[in-house]
């Protein structure tokens, strides 16, 4: 590959050019060369201080950095779209043409197989093929939307040369599929470009809430109400803010009704505390219904009853001293 020189780009592109059969498109591209070839001509612009790529619905010019740029960009501004009216008005429906231009400046280099390449070629390509450029000579009653790349608005048309509008220059971010690149258009910017304009923004698209310091979720924008489709505009009132919560209680364990289950046992009724010593197994407090165990005794557990008050336990079914259900020597303490 060659070492990459400076040189001033011209890009120009013919607007739906394969919605035409074969014989429009031939047609088109000898209408796109004259244009281009006049345009340069009455800039000053000799043959030999510029080279022609061409990529067939599109032109691209390179032109020697010795050649005036605010002259190529006067000859662009005013001859183009001249040139482009008076093909136009001798062509039939089907071979109208419309164009979309850019002007850029860049280093580029000649590889081994003849074909220009550098990275401000490719941004200069990004421009020429963005869609705010398109919805611009989409939009306009004229034949040509032009725009131009960040250094050539910094270096030439910012200083106000003459027959270089600069007031009538806007500035843009384009999206790209390389990521949003600077750019000034000629003329307002589209207003159905505009979202594709600002990186990153979607029409309609929804955004997280982001949680602060709090850790609280900021609620919808003012105007706003998001219905079950999860946004929309407001249909109904804004929903009464809640009551603050009131302030937590102490530390500790609570109940507010119910019936709190504890390794499968139950609390209901009256609650009596239980300390000192060690408790295994099911542990009652309060009347659950049904049948009542019988009060410890000091010897040992109590006998359990029948329905009727008897004592149905045999010396086999009481406890010993030391298993479940003791603490200790005896009742818990």
């Amino acid at each position: 590959m060659n070492d990459p020189v400076n040189r001033t780009m011209l890009l120009v592109d013919i607007e739906r050019f394969s919605d035409r059969d074969d014989v429009e498109q031939a047609f088109l591209r000898r209408m796109l060369y004259d244009v281009v070839d006049r345009t340069m001509e009455r800039a000053g612009i000799d043959e030999t201080l510029r080279l022609r790529a061409d990529q067939g619905d599109s032109v691209m010019e390179f032109i020697d950095p010795n050649v005036s740029v605010p002259q190529l960009l006067r000859s662009v501004i005013t001859e183009l779209p001249a040139q482009l009216k008076a093909v136009n008005r001798m062509a039939s429906s089907a071979a109208q043409m419309r164009l979309r231009a850019v002007v850029a400046s860049g280093f580029i280099a000649l590889d081994e197989r003849g074909i220009w390449v550098g990275s401000d070629l490719n941004h200069a390509c990004r421009l020429l093929d963005a869609d705010l450029l398109r919805a611009a000579l989409r939009e306009r009653p004229g034949d040509v939307a032009l725009c131009v790349s960040q250094s050539v608005y910094a270096g030439i048309v910012r200083h106000n040369h003459p027959g270089i509008p600069a007031e009538e220059f806007h500035e843009t971010t384009l999206a790209t599929k390389n990521g949003p690149l600077p750019a000034w258009l000629l003329g307002p910017v589209p207003a159905s470009g505009q979202a594709a304009a600002v990186p990153g923004a979607a029409a309609g698209a929804a955004r997280t809430p982001v949680p602060d310091a709090s850790g609280e979720r900021p609620g919808p924008a003012a105007g706003t109400q998001a219905g079950p489709s999860g946004g929309g505009p407001a249909c109904a009132p804004a929903p009464v803010a809640a009551p603050a919560p009131a302030a937590q209680p102490p530390a500790g364990v609570h109940f507010t009704g119910g019936a709190p289950v504890f390794g499968g046992s139950f609390v209901m009724g009256d609650q009596h505390g239980v300390s000192g010593g060690r408790v295994d197994g099911d542990v009652v407090m309060g009347g659950v219904g049904g049948l009542r165990r019988p009060a410890r005794t000091s010897g040992g557990p109590a006998p359990e009853q029948d329905g009727t008050g008897a004592d149905t336990a045999g010396p086999s079914a009481r406890q010993s001293p030391g298993t479940s259900g003791d603490a200790g020597e005896g009742a818990p303490r």
